[in-house]
């Protein structure tokens, strides 16, 4: 990148986000309204510089995560950017991200975030792997990849792997939103509070109140979520092998959930036959690995989704033009091989993403 473009984007990130200790709370704000949230590179690199120097500070307890914007926490990741910039920068990128999540991960201190309204994708990322998260009345959660031709990265499949009755598969392929009461019974978040009071969290954070304490006081019982009753179908359905052996058994669905499986099945015609192969995939064998590992099966499929055509197929038709009618390729489930999907999963040689271990990032204080 050229240096003026440098000095852009780092112009750029003083704006979007801001990063700020007030008393013994470091609090970062996303702060770009006009795109809801949707993370840069730049703007990752600033959590990502003020996490260690957070962690090293004696005087600093916990760490807040905000939004600025009062219609979403964080919409994902500014993929626009990601197609624009050059196969070289796109892969630094994607590295950078999953850094971040491990960074997140092994960070020592408190990390609370505060989310009311959406948070997708990337913003999903910088949230899941802190100590507590908090939603509000708003709250609305998805990973909607599978829509433009990726697949849930972030490290959310290693958290879709752990779901009960495959809720996390279902999630994981159809990309739908849910709300804070599911959200609150499949883990996803810790506390939900209403957002009027998101301000007096954060000034107790900053007088170093126990968190604990702090937001258990203030939690209410979201009750039951809306996918409680549909628990038994979802398991039955996506417990299959295959994404048509899935698709067959919602077809096979009568009575009473008979017009939710229609639905479902028109979500999944609309997705990349590509994506739900190998996020079917990805999520069963995430089962077997640690995030850490999650995170570098991430990098390597997002290293061939940008090599790929679907991903440019899927960023312009819902974000550039705006059509809503991506012409996938392969266009149909059965032309996606076995072997097709066996490439995106094999390894990167030299170019893996390698994480330090979690032992060694906090040797380090991160």
């Amino acid at each position: 990148m050229e240096e003026k473009s440098l000095e852009k984007a780092g112009a750029a990130a003083a704006r979007d986000i801001l990063t700020a200790a007030h008393g013994a709370v470091g609090v970062v704000t996303l702060n770009r309204p006009a795109a809801l949230n949707a993370l840069t590179t730049a703007m990752r690199a600033a959590i990502a510089e003020a996490l260690p120097r957070w962690a090293r500070n004696p005087e600093i307890y916990a760490v807040a995560i905000v939004s600025a914007c009062d219609r979403a926490f964080c919409v994902g990741g500014d993929v626009k950017e990601t197609t624009r910039s050059g196969k070289a920068e796109a892969v630094k990128s994607l590295a950078a991200e999953y850094s971040l999540n491990w960074l997140l991960e092994c960070f020592t201190k408190p990390t609370v975030s505060l989310i009311d309204g959406v948070v997708v994708g990337s913003g999903v990322g910088i949230s899941l792997y802190g100590t507590h998260r908090v939603a509000g009345e708003r709250y609305r959660f998805a990973m909607p990849e599978t829509g433009i031709g990726l697949f849930p990265d972030d490290g959310v499949s290693w958290a879709f792997a752990r779901m009960p009755d495959e809720i996390g598969m279902y999630l994981a392929l159809t990309g739908r939103a849910i709300g804070r009461a599911d959200a609150y019974s499949l883990g996803l978040v810790t506390h939900c509070i209403p957002a009027a009071r998101f301000g007096e969290i954060a000034a107790a954070l900053g007088a170093a109140d126990t968190v604990d304490d702090l937001l258990d006081e203030r939690h209410d019982d979201p009750g039951p979520g809306e996918l409680e009753a549909l628990r038994g179908t979802i398991a039955r359905c996506f417990a299959a092998d295959t994404v048509e052996d899935i698709m067959d058994r919602l077809r096979a669905e009568r009575g009473a959930s008979a017009t939710w499986a229609e639905g479902v099945l028109a979500d999944l015609a609309r997705r990349s036959p590509t994506s739900l192969k190998i996020t079917l995939r990805h999520v069963r064998s995430a089962a077997k690995l640690d995030l850490r590992g999650t995170l570098a099966q991430d990098f390597r499929l997002g290293c061939r989704c940008l090599e790929g055509r679907d991903f440019h197929e899927g960023v312009r038709a819902a974000l550039i033009d705006r059509d809503q009618a991506p012409k996938w390729q392969p266009a149909r489930l059965e032309d996606v091989s076995e072997a097709m999907v066996d490439a995106y999963f094999a390894p990167l040689g030299p170019d893996e993403l390698n994480l330090a271990s979690r032992a060694e990032m906090q040797a380090v204080r991160t």
